[in-house]
């Protein structure tokens, strides 16, 4: 039984997972061999630690694990993490010695996306610009949520493998003239102008009062709600002009930023869109505006990115499937 982590800021996900033949008939596993067979979810700010959460959840599954892999937002520094906001220290051979394995992987949690991607079939991924396919050619991952993740599957001649990245603390670059400004309004508050300022879910808020600061909404002034939901919504539904203005910069942004990492990586197998906020929004992010701004770069070369697919990861648990695989396969 594999024992599989998708550990955010926000939530913590913990499935169980059966490896089974693949193949038609009962019992047969749809994504490359592994079944899951009990998940639940944890909000992380109610919990001390991965410890707390696993005890729970095995006990109340009787589970008998032999093999597990965490997916974690923040960077695995020798199998140990300090995680991204939430302060949780996480050290996979602490881990190991709980739940009495020879070794526990810890994966950034975009890097346990990226290698659930492969696992995916019909209907969890929607092609918002199908490109020129390049199955066997580096891929790139992007999602924005809590935080901003980005991550690199290398094709190494016979497989995909998934690096990690913090480019979510990378400089944001402005692409126009009101992406300037934006820089300017955040720099004015903030030490370091990072991406994900923008693109994570208190980004709508910093773009919203950019676009207009006279005009609010329920929760703009307190922190502990999250304004993305109701900004989105508005924006979506035309109820709020400001809204909707903000959500189409918003956009731009995101494929812009997406279109950084496919031109860094020569990312020939396509760009995927993973997370919550690209669920939510997906209908922007089908409208044309993100696939233009991710190709609005200088040429390189024989390399286009107009060739490179751009999809949206529609599957919720890919990271639990990442991790679930990495642990199976022992990556």
């Amino acid at each position: 039984m594999i024992l599989a982590g998708d550990i955010g800021g926000t939530k913590a996900n913990l499935a169980l997972f059966e490896v089974k033949q693949e193949g038609a008939g009962k019992g047969a596993a749809p994504a490359g061999g592994l079944v899951c067979v009990a998940r639940r979810r944890y909000a992380s700010a109610e919990h001390k630690g991965l410890e707390e959460i696993v005890s729970d959840f095995l006990g109340a599954t009787g589970a008998r694990v032999t093999a597990a892999c965490f997916g974690i937002a923040g960077p695995v520094l020798d199998n140990r993490v300090e995680a991204s906001n939430v302060p949780w220290i996480v050290d996979g051979a602490g881990m190991a010695k709980f739940l009495g394995l020879e070794r526990v992987r810890l994966l950034n949690d975009l890097q346990a996306t990226a290698y659930g991607i492969g696992l995916l079939g019909p209907g969890e991924i929607e092609t918002i610009d199908p490109g020129i396919p390049a199955p066997a050619a580096t891929r790139v991952v992007i999602a924005a949520g809590t935080g901003l993740g980005e991550a690199i599957l290398f094709w190494d001649g016979t497989q995909h493998r998934a690096i990690a990245t913090e480019s979510g603390h990378a400089d944001f670059a402005p692409n126009t003239e009101q992406q300037a400004e934006l820089w300017k309004f955040l720099k004015a508050r903030h030490e370091y102008v990072h991406v994900e300022l923008v693109l994570a879910g208190k980004g709508f808020q910093r773009v919203h009062e950019f676009l207009d600061p006279a005009v609010g909404h329920a929760g703009f002034d307190d922190p502990a709600v999250d304004p993305a939901p109701e900004i989105t919504r508005r924006g979506l539904a035309g109820e709020c002009p400001v809204c909707a203005a903000a959500v189409n910069l918003w956009v731009e942004i995101y494929g812009s930023e997406a279109g950084n990492l496919a031109l860094r990586a020569v990312a020939r197998g396509g760009i995927y869109v993973a997370g919550g906020i690209a669920l939510k929004i997906l209908p922007k992010l089908k409208d044309g505006r993100f696939a233009a701004a991710a190709r609005h770069k200088a040429r390189s070369g024989g390399f286009a990115l107009e060739a490179v697919p751009i999809h949206v990861v529609l599957d919720e648990e890919c990271p639990l499937k990442g991790a679930a695989y990495a642990a199976w396969k022992g990556l």
